[in-house]
């Protein structure tokens, strides 16, 4: 019976161990066969730590920073190696970090999340304090918390105290590397560079913190700009600390290239200082400015105002933030008259010498009446320029016919965008012959019923000044990496040869005279430079009606028959009081550029000072 009852035992222990080792076995299939793919990406997770690459530069065409990314800390606390020392590591750290101390003690404190299986606390590990901290800020922070003395530290401490109070100065507080936007220049060319913003995305089920351009060249060529990330493949502990000794693999991460505009910042400046100063005198709702390079479509310098700091984007408005060069319309008023003088030109419908019929200065078309400013009679062509008639424009108008004008300005890229490398481009408004009234014909050609963007209006009269060549504005000239490789060269790009060589070239000459003493632009005039250019006052149309607000503006180029820069200036809404006509205010701020873009330019002069430029007008009282 005694051998019975023992070989009993024997049979259920061994039954127990069969169950026991056919449910791990089951067990093991189900980690290792069914949970497989599942398990090993948690794995591998575990051991990929990522690196942000450093973003690139935004540079002037001369290498000067625009806007740069310099290294920070992100800091964090981990509350359970402070313990119950949070009030003075909080007192202590506070002042460095620019925070409340009240605030801090609350973030520092320990909070009990659960327990473990052994009925022990578990606190919070993790507390995010600051980003953006400066290096000097961090080594301060190092060195007070390395300096840190508690009063239990006087007596007998064991092994385990000892411990706990270097982990408490080593890793109470500790920190990540980032980056900062900056814009050495401040405000300077903010609605050409846009600015960035950290957004949250999700990468193989980590959440991540990305540096992202928004508007400007800061967004259409972010990525080219931000790099490319790299990693570390390691082992982790039980608390995803990484084993250093097990690293495997580790890739740096690839810098993001540098963007090199043709925006010079000294012509830049100009520019914003003009358009300051023309804010003080004129009060505009707001103002425009660019500079051109006839040949290339270079810009150099585009300047809007309102304007923002691209460093702190979160102070400013929407509306501030708007590139009103591209993304706002308006009706050009008198300087679209070069489209449809031009395209007369080009079809030898006239001639700069052929007498027009001004009618003194009222003119009826279709039952409508159409003003003059002076009562002007018979005059050439050349005059109607330098006078700005409309009525004289309205009849070259009528004589080219409805769809050779609607073929020119839309040639010169009124109705499409531009191409420009800014965000928010817009068409404009050009609608076509067949949505046109009887009246349109008449309007359209002195700059009324079609609506343009500053960026089209200046590419039309650079055309004009580049012997009847359309370039596409060009922002960008380069992308390059952090040792000068040229990744990527931009070139100069023709649209199209919108008028003949000719045709330009006699628009040119009548376009002297609207800055000659006997023209509309007096102001615009420069003492060493022959200056052709257009003024524009242009009635804001509102609910189908025109409003007695205005639009100022002057384009214009010099010198005239070798031109180097085409300078434009738009004013919205400016003060009546003090002046509303293009002649009168965007003129005068034209010459305040011009001289200073000259002058840091080196623009080799046509024209001795004091000497009359070339008129083939007589003037007239």
């Amino acid at each position: 019976m005694k051998g019975y009852g023992h070989k009993r035992r024997l049979i259920i222990i061994a039954g127990l161990l069969g169950v026991a080792f056919a449910g791990l076995s089951a067990r093991l299939v189900v980690l290792q066969v069914c949970d497989h793919q599942k398990y090993r990406a948690v794995a591998e997770r575990k051991q990929v730590f990522l690196r942000e690459p450093r973003r690139g530069e935004i540079l002037d065409a001369n290498g000067n920073p625009l806007a740069i990314s310099v290294p920070v800390k992100k800091i964090f606390a981990n509350p359970k190696f402070i313990g119950e020392y949070y009030p003075e590591v909080a007192r202590t750290v506070a002042p460095l970090l620019g925070m409340n101390e009240a605030e801090l003690v609350g973030k520092l404190r320990p909070t009990i999340l659960r327990t473990n299986e052994f009925g022990m606390p578990v606190t919070n590990s993790y507390v995010n304090l600051k980003k953006k901290v400066t290096l000097e800020q961090w080594q301060q922070i190092t060195q007070v918390m390395h300096g840190l003395s508690f009063a239990a530290e006087l007596g007998q401490l064991t092994k385990n105290e000892k411990r706990f109070y270097r982990t408490l100065r080593q890793k109470g507080i500790y920190a990540e590397d980032d980056q900062l936007r900056t814009y050495p220049g401040g405000r300077l060319a903010s609605h050409v560079l846009g600015f960035v913003q950290d957004d949250e995305l999700e990468f193989n089920d980590t959440h991540l913190i990305e540096m992202a351009g928004k508007y400007g060249v800061e967004r259409w060529f972010n990525n080219q700009l931000r790099g490319v990330r790299g990693w570390r493949i390691s082992e982790t502990d039980h608390k995803r600390r990484e084993i250093v000794v097990y690293r495997q693999q580790e890739v740096e991460p690839r810098p993001g290239l540098n963007v090199v505009l043709t925006l010079d910042m000294v012509v830049q400046s100009i520019l914003e200082s003009a358009l300051d100063e023309a804010v003080q005198k004129h009060n505009p709702k707001s103002a425009s400015a660019m500079v051109v390079r006839p040949a290339t479509g270079e810009i150099l310098g585009l300047a809007v105002w309102p304007d923002f700091d691209p460093a702190d984007p979160g102070r400013a408005t929407t509306d501030h933030m708007r590139n009103r060069v591209v993304a706002d319309t308006y009706e050009p008023g008198s300087v679209f008259k070069i489209v449809a003088i031009s395209a007369a030109l080009n079809e030898n419908l006239i001639h700069l010498s052929d007498p027009i019929n001004c009618e003194n200065g009222l003119w009826y078309y279709a039952g409508k009446p159409l003003k003059d400013h002076g009562h002007y009679g018979v005059i050439p062509v050349e005059m109607v320029v330098g006078k700005s008639s409309n009525i004289g424009t309205a009849k070259i108008g009528l004589m080219l016919g409805e769809e050779r004008l609607y073929k020119y300005l839309t040639a010169f890229g009124f109705g499409s965008r531009t191409g420009v490398t800014l965000d928010g481009e817009v068409v404009g408004i050009a609608r076509t012959p067949k949505q046109w009234d009887k009246l349109k014909i008449t309007r359209i050609p002195i700059g009324q019923g079609i609506a343009v963007t500053h960026m089209q209006m200046s590419m039309a009269m650079s055309a004009v000044a580049n012997k009847g060549r359309l370039m596409r504005p060009m922002l960008v000239n380069r992308l390059e990496d952090q040792t000068g490789q040229v990744f990527a060269q931009y070139h100069p790009q023709m649209v199209r040869q919108v008028v003949s060589e000719r045709a330009a070239q006699l628009m040119v000459t009548a376009l002297k005279n609207v800055v000659s003493t006997n023209g509309t632009a007096r102001s615009a005039r420069l003492d060493h430079y022959t200056v052709a250019g257009k003024t524009g006052t242009a009635e804001k149309p509102l609910n189908g009606a025109y409003t007695d607000e205005y639009v100022a503006s002057f384009f214009g180029f010099f010198p005239a028959d070798n031109p180097q820069v085409c300078i434009s200036v738009v004013l919205d809404e400016p003060e009546k009081e003090k002046g509303y006509f293009g002649g009168a205010i965007a003129a005068p701020i034209f010459k305040m550029i011009a001289e200073q873009t000259a002058k840091y330019l080196k623009i080799r002069p046509d024209r001795g000072e004091g000497s009359e430029s070339p008129l083939s007008i007589a003037r007239t009282e």
